[in-house]
């Protein structure tokens, strides 16, 4: 009968919305029932019956079911009556009570979400209306299979709620989290322990998952309960025992890691780690060669990981409170764990491996802090040093055309194996290098006949002594002479013993790398650099068949000439040459790949400045040099350029305007090859800079795909006016008027750098032009920003906000360079227009990086007009509105003074007042004492107070006042 009322008043047809191959109309009229019985005060205990009596046998229904219910505890739970949260407690003992009958347990989703909601009932009422919680629940599960299974997946549900670390909590929650610990310690941690132990002993041979479950919830629980309560004979032994059964080990290893894992004394660490120890190595799983299952080896070398750093924690808290006796028993048991160690870190399975080098690693920070060390001690090094040599050499497996995950993986593995080298270093250089000169000079006699991987780890170990070998600024080639003519023959050992020539990829490009790690060696030994260069040039380097290489090769050849341009005389024209090829701007209608990629060659393009530009060769000769590099790019410019507006197809358009993009940006990137002893004019070539600039800037009015050209032509506008001083000039008006036209938000944002580099660079020079561009600038802004948009739109807002604050930061540029009479000369109109809208900005905008820049604007605005022979009206505009923003910024309810960019904007806003004081004397102090401080209700005694602070000629007693003056005003 109770089925039939019920059926009655749960919504059928929403059910069927709840299958997931349900249609969208059931779909949607199921969430609104869900929305409904979330919301109602009693509506939802349709719910409760529903699962207490089993009415359902569809999961999604149960499922739905406890969803409601969760929702009633999480965020209803304080809003029902007793008899509500009664009927909550029923339903999940009777739910639970049919569980122990059920022939078969309820789908692991249906379980899982049952937890929760225990969870969730225990954290609200435990405390309060439920203290028999786990009494309630262990009585009635008592040993049953399905009981406890709910049993322990509730217990790992509340350590998720109570105790993980990951999860953030509010400060409340925190509390209430400790409470709960704490009771729980008291009142029932000895008897859920009890339990755990009767389950593992009890299912251990019948249900392997629920011991692997409970298992689980022990090393959870270790964390946080009382240790003797775990690490006592009887709980071990059986853990231990448990260790040796094939379906169990793996989570007996994790248990055992938690437990080793517990701060505890030093001493009684050391005990229980070595005790520990003691039954394993007799029960032997020290013998790692005969453990064929990676997976347990995997944990196990996790245990011992974790028994390790254990023991080494102890031995360096003994050792600092100076508990000589149990610190050097402690460094023993330490030492006798490194036999272990080392089978593990030379395991062939990587995940193995990995899992040791924490206790590896800090192990040497044990040998580096010691005064001597022994003979034992050196030959564990260099066991750790052939493991490390050994595991950082590549499988055959590795995939180097494609790489996916696994070789990620190893990567990421290589990266833990060179913390561990650039560790052996600092605890025994001498061996290290010694180790590596071994295996390099043995490996590079034979490297014709040997397998890529050892050419490959040899060519490695000689780039990563560089890292792990301190040198300042790359020096490695003077001082230590035992390094240095170690590192200076295997150097000339890689360039002369032909290896370049290896054919595998990974061998290539770590040949490359190390000669680049080691370019300071071609100074000390410059009669090695043409060999090198050829390597480079020929299909070792550039043109190897490897795009992967090419690319790399590219970057690291610019490198290389950077660092040796002065050795590269003999050679520039042969190179120039050589690479001519490369330089070609690749047209967008060519099907072929090129050998490089636009990026590799924008280092092609640097390289060949490079070489230009530091040459030997006559100023005319680096003329033609340059214009040879320039000219091709200057003529497909003009062509593609042309093409450009007659191209129909938008993926056509696109690929042109690209194409046209590289070609500026490779021209832009030759310019980076001059310096200040090395300027454009001084190398000839301001001309062919100016006819670049003359054949790419029609590129801003063409009429499509103007994002892309306008911010190429831009950023070799933002190159030329480093490179060519005024001669940029003439350029700029007709090039800005080009970029105002027509523009976005992102537009204006890019060009106003742009303007503020000319005015913070040529000041005076530019004042005429800043004159005629700064009205259309400023209208084509406020245009800009004034334009709707929708209220949800955060990109749209975001970038208006950026506008707003290059606006400013513009205004910014203008007022501090000193010329004055470009906003003074706009016109009584204009310059009040752009006034107020610094006075929004600085007050109205809840943004404090534009409120700060607008507070220093106002600042020398009155710098530079409020004194006596100022601006006329200025004084007046001072008293009724840049005073007023001074307070009234600071008052608004989004002005937040915890806030550090906040305080800064405060600072500022001192800053102008006092400026004001500056320039109006006594007129401003009786302006704010007689006029407006009284119209803020501020008292005559405070007002007095801040009028003495302004007075005084420190302005950091004015900030510090303002700060406690405005903390004060918002109480």
């Amino acid at each position: 009968m109770a089925c039939q009322s019920v059926a009655a008043i749960m919504d059928e047809q929403a059910l069927l919305g709840l299958n997931p191959n349900a249609d969208a109309r059931y779909r949607q009229r199921a969430m609104a029932y869900f929305e409904q019985l979330k919301e109602s005060q009693d509506a939802w205990e349709v719910c409760a019956e529903a699962l207490a009596k089993g009415i359902y046998n569809d999961d999604h229904v149960k499922f739905f079911c406890f969803q409601v219910l969760e929702h009633q505890i999480k965020f209803r739970h304080a809003a029902l009556s007793a008899a509500q949260q009664q009927l909550i407690r029923e339903t999940l003992m009777k739910w639970l009570q049919c569980q122990l009958m059920n022939t078969q347990p309820e789908k692991p989703f249906i379980r899982n979400k049952a937890a929760q909601v225990l969870a969730l009932t225990f954290i609200m009422e435990y405390l309060t209306m439920w203290p028999k919680f786990f009494f309630d629940i262990l009585t009635l599960v008592g040993l049953n299979p399905h009981g406890v299974d709910i049993y322990l997946r509730t217990l790992m549900a509340i350590d998720a709620e109570v105790v993980d670390r990951d999860i953030l909590h509010t400060p409340e929650e925190t509390r209430r989290n400790t409470l709960i610990k704490d009771t729980m310690r008291e009142q029932c941690i000895p008897s859920l322990v009890e339990s755990w132990f009767q389950i593992l002993q009890t299912y251990q041979l019948s249900h392997p998952e629920l011991t692997c479950q409970c298992l689980e919830v022990v090393g959870a629980y270790v964390s946080w309960i009382d240790l003797n309560l775990i690490a006592n004979d009887r709980f071990v032994n059986l853990l231990l025992s448990q260790m040796s059964v094939e379906e169990l080990r793996e989570e007996a290893c994790d248990c055992l890691f938690e437990i080793v894992n517990k701060g505890m004394d030093p001493v009684d660490k050391t005990k229980l780690v070595e005790s520990l120890c003691q039954v394993l190595q007799s029960a032997g799983f020290f013998n790692v060669e005969q453990e064929e299952d990676v997976d347990f080896l995997a944990k196990f070398s996790r245990l011992v990981n974790g028994m390790g750093q254990s023991l080494v924690l102890s031995w360096t808290k003994l050792a600092k409170a100076g508990n000589v006796k149990d610190a050097a028993e402690t460094l023993q048991a330490v030492e006798a764990k490194v036999p272990l160690l080392l089978q593990l870190l030379v395991h062939e399975d990587d995940d193995i491996s990995a899992n040791i080098v924490g206790f590896c690693y800090e192990y040497l920070h044990v040998l580096k802090q010691l005064p001597q060390l022994t003979d034992q001690q050196k030959t564990n090094i260099e066991a750790v040093m052939l493991a490390v040599m050994k595991k950082l050499t590549y499988d055959d497996e590795y995939n180097f055309e494609n790489e996916g995950e696994d070789e990620a993986m190893f990567v990421e593995y290589r990266k833990q194996l060179k913390m561990l080298l650039d560790r052996l270093a600092q605890v025994s250089p001498e061996l290290l290098l010694e180790a590596v000169r071994r295996v390099f000079t043995n490996t590079m006699q034979s490297w014709q006949t040997a397998p890529f991987m050892e050419v490959e780890v040899a060519i490695r170990l000689l780039y990563m002594l560089g890292e792990a070998l301190p040198a300042s600024h790359g020096a490695h080639f003077s001082g230590d002479t035992a390094k240095t003519s170690a590192l200076q023959d295997m150097m000339r050992t890689l360039v002369s013993c032909g290896v370049s020539s290896y054919q595998h990829s990974s061998v290539s490009l770590e040949f490359f790398e190390t000669v680049v790690r080691y370019d300071k060696f071609f100074i000390v030994e410059p009669q090695h650099i043409p060999n090198v260069l050829m390597t480079f040039l020929d299909q070792r380097g550039l043109r190897h068949n490897s795009p992967k290489v090419r690319s790399r090769v590219a970057y690291l050849f610019s490198r290389f000439i950077k660092t040796l341009h002065k050795h590269m005389n003999a050679f520039i024209e042969e190179i120039l040459t050589r690479i001519q090829d490369l330089l070609e701007l690749a047209p967008p209608e060519n099907g072929f790949p090129a050998l490089l990629t636009s990026d590799d060659q924008l280092f092609m393009f640097e390289t060949a400045g490079v070489l230009i530009v530091n040459s030997e060769c006559p100023v005319e000769r680096k003329q033609a040099l340059m214009r040879s590099l320039l000219t091709p790019l200057m003529d497909a410019f003009r062509l593609l350029l042309a093409k450009l507006p007659q191209e129909t197809e938008t993926e056509r358009q696109a690929a042109l305007a690209d194409c046209l993009s590289h070609a500026v940006g490779f021209a832009s990137r030759t310019s980076k090859a001059f310096s200040n002893k090395q300027t454009v004019k001084q190398c000839g070539c301001t001309e062919v800079y100016r006819d670049c600039l003359q054949t790419f800037l029609p590129a801003l009015s063409c009429p499509v795909q103007r994002a892309v050209l306008r911010s190429s032509v831009r950023s070799f506008l933002h190159r030329m006016i480093i490179c060519m001083e005024e001669e940029v000039l003439p350029f700029v008006p007709a090039a800005s008027e080009h970029m105002l036209k027509d523009c976005e938000a992102k537009d204006l944002q890019e060009f106003i750098p742009l303007i503020s580099q000319i005015t913070a660079k040529f000041k005076r020079q530019v004042s005429p032009f800043l004159q005629q561009v700064f009205m259309p600038l400023v209208l084509a802004i406020f245009e800009v920003l004034a334009r709707p948009a929708e209220d949800n739109d955060q990109a749209a807002a975001l970038e208006k906000q950026m506008l707003r604050r290059s606006y400013f930061s513009f205004i910014q540029t203008v007022t501090g360079s000193g010329m004055n009479e470009v906003m003074a000369n706009q016109g009584a109109e204009n310059i009040e227009r752009v006034l107020f809208t610094i006075i929004q900005g600085a007050v109205d905008f809840p943004d404090p990086i534009a409120q700060k820049t607008c507070f220093i604007i106002l600042s020398k605005l009155v710098e530079l007009w409020g004194g006596k022979d100022g601006m006329v009206g200025f004084p007046d505009f001072i008293y009724k509105h840049i005073v007023p923003a001074c307070f009234l910024a600071p008052l608004k309810p989004t002005f937040d003074l915890s806030d550090a960019q906040t305080v800064l904007t405060l600072s500022e806003c001192a800053v102008t007042l006092k400026m004001i004081h500056l320039k109006r004397g006594p007129e401003c102090i009786q302006f704010l004492q007689q006029d407006y401080l009284p119209s803020l209700q501020v008292s005559p005694e405070i007002s007095q107070e801040l009028c003495q602070v302004l007075q005084q000629p420190d302005v950091k007693v004015l900030k510090n006042y303002i700060k406690a003056f405005f903390q004060q005003a918002k109480l």
